[in-house]
């Protein structure tokens, strides 16, 4: 989760967050070269007295200043249409998660495994435990197995909500009447935090997404214990 003063994006938790941070860095660092490149240029002409009496065109300058943005572009371009195909595959998922956003709440339904299904609800600060995160925590956690493909499919129950957990590099839009999927591989345990992240209404933030990940012989636990 974010803490106070983090300025960079969260620590991932699966390897298509890895795969988006290593491009923001990515397009970060192109920024980076043009500004300075830029910056560089303009410094020196406010300081440039020299004038050329017989520059009339420049064809060569103006090549290179069309062709050179162009080349840039597919540097950022070629990378984002491959992390775009790669976070919108589904590679034969182990578990099959469904959300569907209310207001203001979340529901939850295992289908694979007897149709478990709960209600997910923000705790109030008067009821929160003295370790629990204001705003953030939840009555019933998401409990999923860690090293495991998970599928999840979202929709929404009455206005359009978006269902967002930042560490694992997962928001997906739950509308009414659509079915909306993705997978994600958490690949640690641990607690992952998210909110409602569409304007669905005045109590959006407070949407609150906790996902437990845990090792697989916990989730079999946890699957036994609420099917008996």
């Amino acid at each position: 989760m974010s803490t106070w003063a983090n300025l960079g994006l969260q620590d991932s938790a699966s390897p298509l967050m890895e795969q988006l941070i290593f491009f923001h860095d990515h397009a970060l660092l192109i920024l980076v070269m043009i500004t300075v490149l830029v910056g560089y240029l303009m410094f020196i002409l406010f300081f440039n007295s020299y004038v050329n009496r017989f520059l009339l065109h420049g064809q060569l300058i103006e090549m290179i200043w069309t062709i050179l943005p162009a080349i840039i572009l597919l540097f950022i371009a070629l990378p984002s249409l491959r992390l775009l195909y790669l976070l919108d595959e589904i590679n034969e998922p182990s578990v099959t998660l469904k959300s569907i956003g209310h207001q203001w709440y979340w529901s939850y339904e295992y289908s694979d495994f007897n149709n478990i299904e709960f209600d997910s609800y923000m705790i109030p600060t008067n009821e929160l435990a003295t370790d629990g995160f204001r705003l953030l925590d939840v009555d019933n956690r998401v409990v999923l197995p860690m090293n495991s493909q998970i599928r999840i499919l979202v929709t929404a129950a009455d206005v359009i909500h978006s269902w967002t957990v930042p560490a694992l590099g997962v928001k997906v839009d739950g509308t009414p009447g659509r079915l909306n999927q993705t997978n994600f591989f958490i690949n640690r345990p641990g607690l992952f935090y998210g909110q409602c992240s569409e304007i669905c209404g005045a109590n959006h933030s407070f949407m609150p997404i906790v996902i437990e990940s845990v090792p697989v012989n916990y989730f079999i636990k946890w699957i036994s214990s609420n099917n008996s």
